[in-house]
């Protein structure tokens, strides 16, 4: 009976302890501090990321895909405009100490992939699918500034702090997969009627996965078109992967309009994503002086009698002079060499002998245009440069034109009209309320009939052309993707000089982050080596411009 009673002792104390302790783990629990998020919150977070805004209205915040918002760093480096004044930037290619920021973001990719699982949902889902393309995405930008990039071990499981770098025809052959593979599983659940993407988290197409297939696919020709001088590479297939791409459309479906733009939406009403256009009314008394058109871009126009520049520019009123009731002229139009010193750079552009940014186009209110990422224009102009360059059978020109007459259609040209009406702030002028009209005419075809803009029957030419309409088509949109350009075919010139740091050479590439030398220095050293690269510098050739 002692015996019995000794038992039930034991065992009731035993379950007073278990349930003390539970208790105390209960309290112990931080209610503020999840540990599971909703795939959803996640993946609006992820998305916002890729614009280059932050979720406050921020610039290049924290792995927000370094800058390449609208107006922000990488549009000063693709030289569509210069800032003037150091206090508020400089035009220096300041790529010293590059960021890995990036791969926060990945990771977000793999706990939210997580998150859809632990719920017993299949693997195969539209969150992993869109997944797949947010990794390509940074993969094809973190490869295309540095070189070779941690991938294969960059996010295992248990945190590798010293992953090797992998080699950057593995890492495109990589994304080029992760493409294929999204295309694939979006056709399956596009069958299945799956329609448990978030519409409001969504922030670009709101849920619909028929769009996200057709942009995992013209992004793919975006990287293939990336990789021309690889084309011979067997392991990449560039070529044959083009074709496959043209020749199967209802197995790749691809962008059929502007409509299908993955585009930014600035909200400064708020919602699931707060953000305000970079240039608006509020900013205008402060910086609209600040920042002038750089040549490149306005010569890029100019030169062949383009519109455009009447629409995204204002003319350099010094040269106008006393013809103020005529300044829609390309001679009065002007900007200044990315390269030169700011203190040159900002006397000449407050006594009128630069263009501005058209300020009544992009200071009049908080929403401003949308940020385009990946476009209908754009993909017109790769497809053209593909079929130029033999990959796939096809017409070039009927893309090439395509591409210019959506990026008029954008710009409000609309080319079955002559005349038209553009707004500039005239001289005097300090609101942008005091904006006045200027009429000016436009025929398309006189403009196609130049030759420098009707498709060449000389290839090389050709592509050329195709490059350089892209050039002007990707104003203040498309990212990194105008250098990324230049730097392949060397269309349009950039300019150089001491404004743009690095001896007055425009860089080849991103410097890796000063961290990796002491915290992964073997795996550091091992890339330059294997890339040939004599240092981490600047100037070096990553594999996809040798």
């Amino acid at each position: 009976m002692k015996q019995i009673r000794t038992i039930s002792f034991l065992i009731l104390a035993a379950w007073v302890m278990s349930s003390c302790n539970k208790q105390i783990q209960e309290k112990q629990n931080n209610p503020n501090n999840p540990t599971s998020v909703p795939p959803d919150l996640i993946l609006g977070t992820l998305l916002t990321d890729m614009s280059g805004t932050g979720t406050a209205g921020r610039l290049s915040v924290t792995g927000s895909n370094e800058g390449a918002n609208a107006w922000d760093g990488a549009h000063r480096w693709n030289q569509y405009h210069c800032s003037n004044y150091d206090y508020y930037d400089n035009n220096i290619y300041a790529w010293t100490n590059g960021s890995f920021d990036s791969y926060l973001v990945l990771k977000n990719v793999i706990q939210m992939e997580k998150e859809v699982t632990s719920r017993g949902v299949s693997n195969t889902n539209p969150y992993e699918a869109v997944g797949r393309f947010v990794r390509a995405f940074y993969y094809y930008n973190l490869s295309s500034l540095f070189g070779d990039v941690p991938q294969v071990q960059a996010l295992e499981a248990g945190a590798n702090s010293t992953p090797a770098y992998t080699p950057q025809a593995q890492v495109f052959a990589y994304v080029l997969n992760e493409l294929d593979t999204a295309n694939t599983h979006l056709a399956t659940l596009i069958a299945a009627n799956d329609n448990s993407l978030s519409s409001t988290q969504d922030i670009y197409y709101q849920g619909n996965l028929t769009k996200w297939q057709k942009l995992v696919n013209s992004f793919k020709l975006r990287v293939l078109v990336s990789l021309s001088a690889l084309s011979t590479n067997t392991t990449l297939n560039v070529p044959a992967q083009f074709a496959n791409i043209i020749n199967n459309p209802s197995k790749y479906p691809l962008f059929s309009g502007p409509g299908d733009d993955m585009a930014f939406v600035y909200n400064p009403g708020g919602g699931n994503t707060f953000s305000v256009y970079p240039f608006n009314p509020t900013n205008f008394g402060s910086i609209a002086a600040r920042f002038n058109m750089a040549r490149t871009y306005v010569s890029a126009c100019t030169t062949i009698n383009d519109p455009r520049v009447f629409t995204t520019c204002e003319p350099a009123w010094a040269l106008v002079g006393t013809d103020t009731a005529n300044p829609v002229q390309y001679k009065y139009f002007a900007g200044a060499s990315t390269g030169e010193s700011l203190a040159t750079m900002y006397n000449n552009a407050n006594v009128g002998l630069y263009s501005f940014i058209n300020r009544r186009r992009y200071y009049s209110n908080f929403t401003g245009e949308p940020d385009v990422l990946v476009g209908y224009k754009e993909m017109c102009f790769n497809i053209a440069e593909g079929i130029t360059r033999g990959w796939a059978a096809g017409t070039a020109e009927t893309w090439y034109k395509a591409g210019i007459t959506a990026s008029m259609a954008a710009n409000g040209i609309d080319i079955t009209k002559t005349n038209f009406t553009t707004f500039f702030l005239p001289p005097g002028a300090n609101s942008v309320t005091q904006v006045a009209p200027y009429p000016f005419t436009f025929d398309f075809n006189a403009y196609y009939a130049q030759p420098a803009v009707q498709f060449s029957s000389t290839a090389a030419t050709a592509i050329n052309q195709i490059v350089l309409q892209k050039y002007i088509a990707s104003f203040e949109n498309s990212g990194y993707e105008s250098y990324y350009n230049f730097r392949r075919t060397g269309v349009p010139a950039f300019d150089g000089g001491s404004g743009v740091g690095n001896n007055g050479v425009v860089p080849m590439r991103w410097s890796y982050p000063v961290t990796e030398q002491s915290q992964n220095a073997a795996n550091w050293k091992a890339a330059l080596s294997n890339q040939g690269f004599t240092a981490d510098d600047l100037n070096q050739k990553m594999a996809l411009i040798k």
